[in-house]
């Protein structure tokens, strides 16, 4: 009889479990790189519009490091987001449980990082001067204009990119490279090498811009090799101090031109606009691509 009413309990603990999947914690949920990834792409095209990439352009909130103006469990935030909150500016969305479980997952995931750029406060004046000067970042990268088109434009770089991402871009380039950030290799069948920022490619064709800024297209079956390459974004991990690299980031952070603005006069070059960081083309991105 005893060994029949453990088998009954055991049977509805776990019954109850399974019912109410709510309950678990997000992070067991969607632990993957894949459904962080999925939670980071939801947030920046939704929630950055009025949170911004930082998470902490609202008044007593910051997404990023986990804090509210009252405390949240995981399953109240997945109900704000979906339902919005009455009478404020914070409105409903169509996004399923699920999708809003991997935002939260995502924001729970950045708040446990911890980066140079939080704690040192950073000057976008100084950082400009470091980008412009011992960075050489206009080597490969242009903002508004000025500056080589063979990395990503940085022009409005900091509408799109956390401070976070962009120092890990600054510190360890190759750790995140956005897919269109990519760069490619082909050798073709004379021996001729040629690299640079793959723009597109399918079955038959590889399209990208060299690091002689020319569009260069061809076809796959006149090559002897083709692939990815890792990215030539040089690490300033021991070149900059924590105080350079701050305010290299400050000044990122700064670079948010209306729309209008130019993006270095190549149309469709560099969708997205994530940095390949000063010096060196594919950097800070963010985003997770292959090589």
């Amino acid at each position: 009889m005893r060994k029949t009413n453990i088998v009954l309990f055991l049977a509805l603990v776990v019954m109850l479990w399974s019912a109410a999947p709510s309950r678990r914690p997000l992070l067991a949920q969607h632990e993957t790189a894949a459904d962080l990834l999925d939670g980071e792409r939801a947030f920046r095209s939704t929630c950055a519009n009025c949170h911004g990439p930082d998470g902490n352009l609202i008044p007593g909130i910051d997404l990023m490091k986990g804090q509210f103006r009252r405390q949240y469990a995981d399953d109240d935030i997945v109900r704000i987001i979906r339902t919005g909150i009455p009478n404020t500016a914070m409105p409903a969305t169509t996004m399923t449980v699920e999708q809003a479980q991997k935002i939260v997952a995502y924001l729970r995931s950045s708040a446990s990082k911890t980066t140079t750029a939080a704690v040192v406060a950073g000057d976008a004046l100084r950082g400009k001067a470091v980008y412009d000067s011992k960075g050489g970042c206009a080597a490969c990268h242009r903002v508004s204009g000025v500056g080589s088109r063979v990395g990503p434009d940085l022009t409005r770089i900091g509408q799109t990119r956390r401070a976070a991402d962009l120092e890990l871009s600054l510190v360890d380039p190759a750790a995140d490279v956005q897919p269109q950030n990519r760069f490619y290799r082909v050798v073709m069948r004379d021996g001729t090498t040629v690299t640079g920022r793959l723009l597109s490619h399918d079955t038959f064709t590889v399209e990208m811009l060299d690091t002689k800024e020319q569009l260069r297209t061809f076809v796959k079956s006149d090559l002897k090799e083709f692939g990815f390459m890792d990215t030539p974004m040089p690490s300033y991990k021991g070149k900059l101090t924590s105080q350079e690299t701050a305010d290299v980031v400050a000044y990122l952070l700064s670079l948010k031109a209306p729309a209008g603005d130019t993006q270095g006069g190549f149309p469709g070059a560099f969708p997205g606009g994530g940095p390949g960081g000063p010096g060196g083309p594919g950097g800070p991105g963010g985003g997770r691509g292959g090589r």
